[in-house]
């Protein structure tokens, strides 16, 4: 386990002390899950170059795409016309919420994907995390300090409403398969997220998930189609079946009782199946940790309370994988 990874991790914990809030031992919080990169050095200068991806007739610069308050929009043919604060945000602190989240709502691993979430929904998590309310276990990550740092301005934006109906119209998809596997390609952390490592050197998966850009290249430029592979053990997908469809002999409950027969959500209570599997483990852990709380953070404590880290990547494992 990194050193920076456990000066963060203890940094969290303090913070989340002092606020008064239940924190489970620091030491449950796998790395996989709150990958943690080195503090970043000098980006790479801009020449000028018009960088492309495939399947797009846009072009952007190094500095066009490092603009959090233009997003590039590789494919705005998937999509409406963005609002003001997704495709350009309010200075000086409301990044654009297309930056982060993507014009598509799809997300990457280090944030959440929204696209298709209840708008309302979408608000309320908005008001949560710049209260105070809705917190991570590792507040003090980059993506989670960032996006409470965007929220206590939006949720003072008229056009909070306006953003959060865009996502709730866009349609899903899951971008993320799900592989069950034993040995995997050897990975590192970068850019908070886990990538495969340069050559063909492997490792054992061990009990961890592992979520990986399957071109990195294509991630580096916020490309919004590139698709994700996500390594989980072998067995995962059926045992986490086990526990999010009957409670796992009452160890928890089962998922579809608030999400919906088919985990697409149920009013109020957002679509889960086909969602990003860090995205999904990381809120579990969150939950579990006490560090979310609000009307729909109650709800999970008991289904959270007695889940271990195996249980958490089993069933992420068999949510990832079904159809959105």
């Amino acid at each position: 386990m990194s050193s920076t990874y456990c000066i963060v991790r203890a940094l969290a914990a303090s913070t989340l002390l002092a606020a008064g809030i239940a924190f489970a031992d620091t030491g449950t919080l796998p790395e996989w899950a709150f990958p943690i990169s080195a503090p970043a050095g000098t980006p790479p200068p801009d020449d000028g170059t018009q960088l492309t991806v495939p399947g797009s007739d846009a072009k952007f610069t190094r500095t066009q795409l490092r603009d959090f308050f233009t997003p590039p929009d590789w494919y705005p043919q998937d999509h409406p016309q963005m609002p003001v604060l997704v495709g350009h945000g309010a200075k000086p602190d409301s990044f654009a919420c297309g930056f982060c989240h993507l014009p598509s709502g799809l997300g990457r691993p280090e944030n959440a994907p929204i696209a298709g979430l209840p708008a309302s929904y979408i608000v309320r998590q908005v008001q949560e995390m710049a209260t105070g309310v809705r917190k991570s276990a590792l507040p003090d990550r980059y993506p989670q300090a960032l996006m409470t740092k965007v929220a206590i301005q939006a949720v003072h934006e008229q056009g909070l409403e306006e953003a959060a109906a865009y996502f709730a119209s866009l349609k899903h998809t899951s971008t993320s398969k799900v592989v069950e596997a034993d040995t995997i390609p050897k990975v590192e952390i970068t850019h908070w997220i886990l990538k495969k490592s340069d050559g063909d050197a492997t490792e054992a998966l061990g009990n961890r998930m592992v979520e990986v850009p399957d071109d990195f290249s294509r991630f580096l430029l916020r490309d919004g189609h590139l698709t994700y592979t996500t390594y989980v053990p072998t067995g995962s997908i059926a045992r986490g079946e086990k526990l999010a469809t009957t409670g796992g002999d009452g160890k928890t409950v089962a998922c579809a009782i608030c999400h919906g027969a088919d985990l697409k959500g149920l009013g109020f209570v957002p679509p889960i199946a086909g969602r990003s599997p860090s995205y999904i483990a990381r809120q579990l852990f969150d939950m579990r940790a006490g560090a979310r709380n609000g009307e729909g953070a109650a709800l999970m404590k008991a289904v959270v309370a007695q889940l271990s880290n195996d249980d958490i990547v089993a069933i992420t494992a068999y949510v990832a994988s079904r159809q959105p």
